[in-house]
């Protein structure tokens, strides 16, 4: 691959869209008024999907998707300004008033299905066949997708738009079921799979993208074998792979990589210098923001999550010495967290830069996403950072893959050859998963549960994962903050509850219980 080639709101941000498009594409706007201006031929119709692409660079939609994992038993988000009052959503400050964080969880998913509403509400005007037309409408629909199912995640059922609403008025209306939510994302999905190149992603949604995202929500649903079967697709199709370098996977140069860009199915795309992480309101990005500032602390608990090279935990491994706890441990633990016995290095002059660095209040830093090539990090240095942020990657598809198996059907050799597949990549060479020690579905289960956890660690995917398998109440209360605050997950906190603002805009938006 070569690399970067409605709520209430909905009405305003379906103008908004307009504005945003002309000053990404220096175009005029595409509102009503211009459409017959604008939507002249195909070239008009990739810029109009540019912009609705240019949403994912949004908050959770973009890299501090990262940060989602501080709201799990994996890390400790450290006072991101980001995200204003992020913290307060792990220690049991979550209200309708709370702001910050929990409404950028809710505007930047919706801003994004505005734009997708605008362009498939005006692209049918372009003087093209259906036929040219279909893989456009796919894409944006599939991104709308996306969105809503962020939302169904985090808030249950929300008020649904699959065309911009054309008053304010009739923009006020009710949230729909999360059944209903899944519905309209689903047929969304299967438009796209129907529509989309049948290839390799190169920078832009494809089939296996659809598929992907489809398998998510159909775990998510608990449709286990309906999952299975759609990732057994995937796998059988070919089309992707896994990565021969773990840790280059998060890096540019490896991305830019073809070999190990058969591993990944879609990503919010960056480029250096044009269009790095962040330049507003200051200049930032993962390099900074992780290597610099430390944000994002793990905790001891991801840590104990390893295994030791004999494919044992820590607690069981003869490997395991509390005296060197470092040692003979699964290598993705030290591609993904910076050690406390390790020292980063100025990579020119070889001089330690701790200086540089946020001290860790965990005892770990976050060094997956963080491209040390680059280091000592400055504001100066911060427009070359530019790692896309991986949503959705083929070892994803195998490690769901073996949790549908297993969840429709128990133990089989497929869910323990796809397991074992992710543990023998290149660079990470973890022995094959023992069948007499996880020969149930309760003990296998665990442990693709762990799998899952320690392949994907800090990359946004654990809060949600703790959510659908329902134990985010069980395991979040067992941990503390760095200051000794104790996690708080309730039972309604498995949705969150909807801005005061939005239910005052639109009295028809009915509160989540227990807010």
């Amino acid at each position: 691959m070569i690399k970067k080639n409605i709520n209430i709101i909905a009405l305003a941000l379906t103008i908004l869209a307009s504005s945003c498009q002309k000053s990404l594409l220096d175009k005029d706007p595409l509102d009503s008024t211009s459409a017959a201006t604008y939507w002249r031929n195909e070239s008009d119709v990739q810029g109009g999907l540019t912009g609705v692409y240019s949403r994912l660079k949004a908050n959770f939609l973009g890299y501090e998707r990262i940060y989602l994992d501080g709201l799990s038993d994996n890390a400790f988000l450290y006072d991101n300004t980001n995200q204003v009052n992020f913290s307060g959503l792990t220690t049991g400050s979550i209200t309708p008033m709370t702001g910050g964080a929990l409404n950028n969880m809710y505007n930047s998913p919706y801003a994004l299905v505005a734009q997708c509403n605008f362009f498939l509400d005006n692209v049918g005007r372009a003087p093209l066949t259906d036929a040219q037309l279909n893989p456009y409408r796919a894409e944006a629909r599939f991104l709308r997708a996306l969105a809503y199912f962020d939302l169904v995640q985090t808030f249950g059922g929300v008020v649904v738009y699959t065309t911009a609403p054309k008053t304010l008025e009739s923009s006020r209306i009710a949230k729909s079921s999360e059944a209903q939510v899944y519905e309209v994302i689903i047929n969304d999905l299967d438009f796209a799979i129907a529509n989309l190149p049948d290839t390799r992603y190169s920078g832009k949604a494809v089939k296996g993208s659809a598929q992907g995202l489809k398998a998510r929500v159909l775990l998510t649903q608990e449709k286990f074998a309906e999952a299975a079967a759609l990732c057994k697709e995937i796998i059988d199709g070919g089309k992707f792979g896994l990565s021969n370098n773990y840790a280059s996977l998060f890096k540019t140069s490896g991305q830019v990589n073809a070999s190990v860009n058969t591993e990944i199915m879609f990503a919010t795309q960056y480029l250096a210098v044009t269009s790095p992480q962040r330049t507003s309101p200051g200049a930032a990005g993962m390099d900074i923001e992780l290597g610099w500032w430390s944000l994002l602390q793990p905790y001891q608990d991801l840590a104990n999550a390893y295994e030791c090279t004999d494919g044992k935990p820590i607690t069981t491994s003869p490997l395991y010495n509390a005296a060197t706890p470092y040692n003979n441990r699964d290598p993705r633990m030290d591609m993904t967290l910076k050690l406390p016995t390790e020292t980063w290095r100025n990579p020119v002059t070889n001089v330690p830069w701790t200086a540089f660095q946020t001290p860790s209040f965990t005892g770990y830093l976050m060094e997956k996403y963080v491209d040390l090539s680059r280091a000592p990090f400055t504001v100066a240095t911060a427009v070359n950072t530019d790692q896309d942020y991986i949503h959705l990657r083929f070892a994803d598809i195998l490690l769901m893959y073996a949790e549908a198996v297993n969840e429709a059907t128990g133990p089989s050799a497929a869910a323990y050859d796809a397991l074992d597949r992710v543990r023998a990549r290149a660079t990470v060479n973890m022995p094959a998963v023992d069948r007499a020690a996880y020969n149930s579905k309760e003990t296998l289960r665990n442990f693709i549960r762990n799998e899952r956890r320690v392949e994907l660690a800090l990359e946004g995917q654990r809060f949600n994962d703790l959510k659908r398998w329902k134990i985010a109440h069980i395991k979040l209360p067992t941990l503390k903050t760095p200051n000794g605050t104790s996690l708080i997950f309730n039972m309604n906190n498995y949705k969150y509850p909807f801005a005061q603002r939005e239910r005052e805009n639109n009295p028809l938006l009915e509160q989540n219980d227990g807010y």
